[in-house]
This record gives C-alpha cells, sequence and structure tokens, in this order.
C-alpha cells in the first residue's frame, strides 16, 4: 500500500508547473544556497527544507523525508529517504527565479519537480 502511494506521490512530484516566468539555471553552490537559504520548498502536499548545511528535511504526504545534498558539476546531488524508503542518489539540474525553483532529475534529461521558495 505504501509503495502504491509512493508511486502516485512521486508522479505528483514529477510533473511540470507551467512557468510564468523564465526560469534560470543556477551554476554553482554558492548561487543555489543564496536561493533556499531561510526558504521552504513547497508544493501540493510537500514541504521541505534544503539548508546550505547539506542537510535536506520536511515531510511529503504524511511522511518524513530526510536527505543530504553537495554540489558537483554543475548539479545538485542528492541522497533522500521518504517514509522510510532510500530514493537514491540523484544529480539534477536546477533551474530557479526568486520564488520558484525546478529540480529535473538524471542531469537536466529526466522528470522535473517545481516548488514555490517561501
Amino acid at each position: 500500500m505504501q509503495r502504491t502511494i509512493i508511486t502516485v506521490v512521486a508522479a505528483v512530484l514529477a510533473c511540470a508547473t507551467p512557468a510564468a516566468a523564465e526560469l534560470s539555471k543556477v551554476e554553482s553552490a554558492a548561487e543555489f544556497k543564496r536561493l533556499v537559504s531561510g526558504k521552504t520548498l513547497t508544493r501540493p502536499l510537500v514541504r521541505l527544507t534544503v539548508g546550505a548545511n547539506g542537510v535536506i528535511s520536511g515531510k511529503g504526504a504524511a511522511w518524513p523525508v530526510t536527505g543530504s545534498w553537495t554540489w558537483k558539476n554543475g548539479y545538485f546531488c542528492r541522497t533522500i529517504e521518504w517514509g522510510g524508503d532510500d530514493l537514491g542518489y540523484n544529480c539534477q539540474q536546477v533551474n530557479a527565479s526568486s520564488d520558484r525553483i525546478r529540480f529535473t532529475s538524471d542531469q537536466g534529461a529526466g522528470d522535473s519537480a517545481e516548488f514555490s521558495l517561501r
């Protein structure tokens, strides 16, 4: 049952949100840290903090999200556990504006998830 819910929520998270304004590629860890510092990343059923210290925490649906991240070769590389399930390691392209951020898996070749920065 939990796997089915995870699959459904993952599909929701992968849906791209229509862009009202252009998102620019984030090129450095310093730029990324400035964007997320003191902010909560939100979308329906999801609230995350991505700390400048490399820690990811929050909730996805009713389950806790924990993980860590580094910046490697222009990509946000993270490991995440959601509700006790290891979602693995993935390096993602990041595009952002002042109030939105989009992560695209597999170095920009995979699925995307867009969040509001609040």
